[in-house]
């Protein structure tokens, strides 16, 4: 009888969640239940598993609306219906086009129309009037008899009670963006929009038992079957599975000669792992994922296959990783094995530049009707809330941000405080509106519209209704396309180098790389700004800790730098061991064979794979369900309470003391909540030395490819003041020789036009243009005329040099341009030298510019200085000690001043605030900072600049850092330091 249920999918306007919609139709008595969101088939499987829990006959389809105007209810008679609603769904989503007033769909689907749109004998065979409990009324004179069968009960569940009809008008607030006042009773649900129990529903159509009757026999006609967790991906990559499973076995044997030439060892694994993956499926999964690095490579676009992928040989033979799962003892079970019931994925990165040419490959190569990037719901959170509902009831900007800032606070008792309270309490974790999964494809062997609606995103790929979670639930496993911005400074960096030194790179000798000395040395020093993953302050007192110089210590690092390792303390425990071997006693025997190269702690995942079976005895297929249980990405059912037993069991046979097998258990349990893959790390590290070898041997380039790909830890500033350090020569922009990014020629870089603060791209873009068609501006007059450049962006060109090379100063140029501005008014460019205008010759008095004033330039426009930025602070400097003084004042309190980098807000266990910060001293190196939560409040920081610390110097592992009891910004020359 509930052909029309709405949750919380309907985007702010729904208040059930999905689980709680069937739950609350099971306590109403209902036996069948629609699910119809507005425009959108999100939970349409989540609720279909639901109904089924609660012995609930579930029907999926849609509400249809333009705006806030209900058009119709789709509902499918079957899967191929539902198809079709999302079929239908897609194609206007996409277009964003009004649906229409009838739809086009055909008799797999109903149509009910609202009473009153269209009469009975308008109607085709699938086509419906649906009446609500309340419209009864409009039937009196309307000979329902006449048309018994065209005539269904609708009544529609959008919210549970009264509390939750005022959420809704909150969320329909939200969406018009307008405060409560204003709203008006169409622009929300009617309040009767809740359950009713079936015997009310017949009570009020008991004058018309043919639409109760109707109902029921529409409800008997829809019967959509699904099959959960089969697989429902593309079936083969050729014309058959056989032929895929041919296929993959010549690619892997091809490739097992190119990585490891005779190897017994590696030719038995590539056996086994290919006889699982034919067994399991996914021969289709690897050939696909094979065909995409083959057209990337094929591009020469750089990439990087990481995850649990890399635990494959068959993945390493194939190209699609570059860690070999041999040289790591990784276990290809940790990826794939008979038991896993979740699919596996294969995580490839590419650079943000070319990650959306492989996108788009993908779509063209299988189809545009079975592929999608997999979508996701962005939710309601904390502050989000708190800024939507303040502007719903009209609190000014002052109050709100109180209210973020001092959550617990009492303001007089105000009402709107405690109704924004109460109603966000109800919105934590509420659908707000679809969004993208950050890298994952699907791939269907039917028409993805079978399972999802695709909705078309500003990027202009296609992308599911359905998240992750629905996606595995279904059958399909995605692909992850990701992008990185550290690949993006590899692929410039060996761009830049061909370009200003006509070097060719082969990024791929990693074996080489590892045994460099000068990359070890370079790592040792935590001289890795700019390289991925081992660059933040965090990681660079880790290298150091550990004295890293190698590509194992590193793999670890990547892994122990986690936070639920560190939180664990599991990360001393690894350094405290790796400086004293010998003062520590292994668990057992065993334990020191299995985990001698971590020092007895488990770092990785696989560790738990690896106890577990040579030290349990547990196959390799149950040793990873151990671990996905522990990790929580398993549910602990039966089996899992097996393995446990077999566990303990087998130990007993092996002869392990009890206490010694319980430790191990323990050990096994708290490991679980912080684990991370090995072959993650390793592929982590892979990238991170193929950063190094670019910084150590082509530093310039390096940096510079760092600073036009905008990604890394640190802000702009730093990875220039880095570059600076290399030796370059680094000048402002220009507008005859620079670029719109930063660009390198020998040893001198320009400063990009990208970075000017206020400079509009398409400005910028029309000046290089402009000097490419027609040659280098000749003088000030010269570029005013062939680009009718604005004032605005001119005078910021002058001031930060950009026409430096007419030989004229700021100052003076300023002042010519506002006059030529004036007559260039009505200008047309013109462009042929033999009508260009001699330049007006002006007659100034002499104006002066001095450093100082270029300096403030660079910090307006750029957002920091060019030159040396200690030239600008406003104190003696030889007053203060700098970072290689630290040692020799070990626990005592010194002053210093450092130049502001970052800063990173933790919380104590006692919930209180406390800071690490990062500056750099007087000479360029690094000052590490603790401020514990008296200073940090006592001392906040207050932005960029200069800061004077006095502080005790402390030292952890002979890596030292200053615990901050005073802290004040000091200012620079000619300006106060707030």
């Amino acid at each position: 009888m509930y052909l029309n249920c709405k949750t919380f999918f309907s985007f702010r306007y729904g208040t059930f969640k999905t689980e709680d919609l069937v739950k609350a139709g099971a306590e109403a008595g209902a036996s069948c239940m629609a699910i119809t969101n507005i425009n959108n088939t999100c939970d349409a499987w989540d609720f279909y598993e639901y109904c089924q829990l609660q012995k609930i006959k579930p029907l999926l389809g849609a509400e249809i609306r333009n705006d806030d105007n209900f058009c119709y209810l789709l509902l499918a008679k079957n899967l191929a219906g539902f198809g079709e609603i999302n079929c239908f769904l897609s194609l206007h989503l996409q277009n964003k086009t009004p649906f229409p007033d009838k739809p086009l769909v055909s008799a797999k689907v109903w149509i009910i129309y609202p009473l009153g749109k269209l009469q009975p004998a308008e109607l085709a065979d699938n086509e419906l009037i649906g009446v609500r409990p309340e419209e009864i009324n409009k039937l009196y004179g309307v000979n329902v008899n006449e048309h018994p069968m065209r005539y269904v009960v609708r009544q529609p569940i959008s919210f549970q009670n009264k509390q939750h009809h005022n959420l809704h008008r909150l969320l329909r607030a939200v969406d018009k963006n307008i405060i409560l006042s204003k709203q008006q009773p169409h622009e929300t649900g009617s309040i009767t929009e809740c359950f009713v129990g079936p015997s009310h529903l017949f009570q009020h159509f008991c004058a018309y038992p043919a639409i109760v009757t109707n109902t029921l026999q529409v409800i008997d006609t829809c019967n959509v079957e699904m099959t959960f967790k089969t697989d429902k991906n593309k079936k083969h990559f050729t014309n058959s599975p056989e032929d895929d499973r041919v296929l993959l076995k010549k690619l892997a044997l091809d490739g097992l000669r190119c990585r490891y030439g005779k190897n017994k060892e590696a030719a038995e694994r590539v056996t086994k792992e290919l006889g699982i993956i034919d067994q399991m499926g996914f021969n289709a999964y690897f050939l696909i994922t094979w065909d995409v690095i083959r057209y990337a490579q094929g591009r020469e676009f750089f990439y990087v296959g990481r995850g649990s992928g890399a635990n494959s040989i068959v993945a390493y033979c194939l190209k699609i990783t570059d860690v070999d799962p041999i040289e790591l003892d990784l276990y290809f079970e940790r990826f794939l094995n008979l038991y896993r019931q979740s699919p596996p994925d294969f995580d490839i990165d590419f650079s943000w530049k070319d990650r959306d040419e492989v996108i788009d490959y993908v779509f063209k190569r299988y189809g545009k009707d079975h592929v999608a990037l997999l979508g996701m719901h962005s939710t309601f959170q904390y502050n989000a809330i708190i800024r939507e509902l303040s502007k719903v009831f009209g609190l000014p900007k002052n109050e709100t941000d109180a209210l973020l800032q001092q959550p617990d606070a009492n303001f007089k008792e105000d009402a709107y405080q405690k109704y924004i309270s109460h109603y966000g309490s109800l919105l934590v974790n509420f659908p707000n509106h679809l969004s993208i999964h950050p890298g994952g494809m699907l791939i269907s062997e039917e028409p993805v519209y079978t399972y999802t609606a695709v909705e078309l995103p500003p990027k202009g790929f296609c992308s599911t209704q359905i998240d992750m979670n629905i996606a595995e639930k279904v059958g399909l496993h995605k692909l992850d396309i990701l992008s990185q911005r550290g690949l993006g400074h590899i692929k410039e960096c060996m761009e830049l180098v061909k370009t200003n030194k006509n070097i060719h790179i082969d990024i791929r000798e990693v074996e080489k790389f590892k045994a460099d000395p000068q990359l070890a040395a370079r790592i040792r020093a935590a001289d890795t700004i700019g390289c991925f993953y081992i660059e933040s302050p965090a990681m660079r007192q880790l290298l150091k800790k550990l004295k890293c110089e190698d590509y194992l210590t590193l793999v670890a690092a990547s892994s122990i730098i986690r936070p639920g390792v560190a939180q664990s303390g599991m990360m001393r425990q690894y350094i405290y061991r790796f400086h004293h071997p010998t003062s520590f006693e292994y668990l057992h025997p065993k334990m020191k064979e299995l985990l001698e190269e971590t020092y007895g702690v488990m770092v990785y995942q696989e560790d738990v794979i690896k106890v577990a079976h040579h030290f349990a005895g547990l196959d390799m297929a149950e040793a990873d369900i151990l671990r996905r249980a522990m990790s929580g990405k398993y549910k602990i059912n039966n089996r899992f309470m097996m393995i446990r037993e077999k566990f303990f069991n087998n130990c007993r046979e092996y002869g392990y003391p009890e206490e010694t097998t319980r430790e191990v258990w323990r050990q096994i349990e708290s490991f679980g909540g912080y684990s991370f893959s090995k072959a993650h790390s390793a592929s982590f590290a892979v990238e991170s030395y193929q950063s190094l070898f670019l910084k150590a041997y082509y530093p310039m380039e390096f940096m510079v490819a760092v600073i036009n790909n905008f990604g890394g830890f640190y802000n702009t500033e730093l990875y220039f003041h880095e570059l600076k350090k290399t030796g370059a020569l680094v000048v402002p922009p220009c507008v005859n020789k620079g670029d719109y990014l930063t660009s390198i020629k020998n040893e001198q870089v320009f400063v990009g036009l990208i970075h000017l603060q206020g400079m509009e791209e398409q400005v910028a873009m029309l000046i290089l243009e402009e000097r490419s068609r027609h040659g280098e501006y000749l003088h000030l007059q010269d570029f005013i005329e062939r680009t009718n450049i604005g004032i605005e962006q001119l005078n910021i060109l002058i001031r930060i040099s950009a026409l430096r090379f007419t030989g004229k100063n700021k100052k003076e140029l300023l002042w010519e341009a506002n006059f030529l501005q004036k007559k260039n008014k009505q200008h047309v460019p013109v462009h042929s030298s033999m009508f260009r205008e001699p330049p007006i010759e002006f007659r100034l008095p002499q104006l002066k510019q001095h450093p100082l004033d270029d300096a403030m330039d660079e910090i307006e426009l750029l957002g920091f200085p060019l030159g040396n930025v200690w030239n600008l602070v406003d104190v003696d400097l030889s007053n203060y000690l700098g970072s290689k003084d630290m040692p020799d004042f070990l626990h005592k309190t010194i002053t210093m001043i450092g130049y502001f980098v970052t800063t990173k807000p933790v919380r104590t266990v006692k919930g209180e605030n406390m800071q690490f910060g990062t500056f750099l001293d007087k000479q360029g190196d690094w000052i590490d900072t603790v401020h514990f939560p008296d200073s940090a409040k006592q001392y906040p920081f207050q932005g960029k600049g200069f800061y004077i610390l006095k502080g005790k110097v402390v030292e952890e592992f002979d890596v030292y850092s200053l615990e901050v009891n005073y802290c004040w910004k000091t200012g620079i020359k000619g300006r106060d330091p707030l």
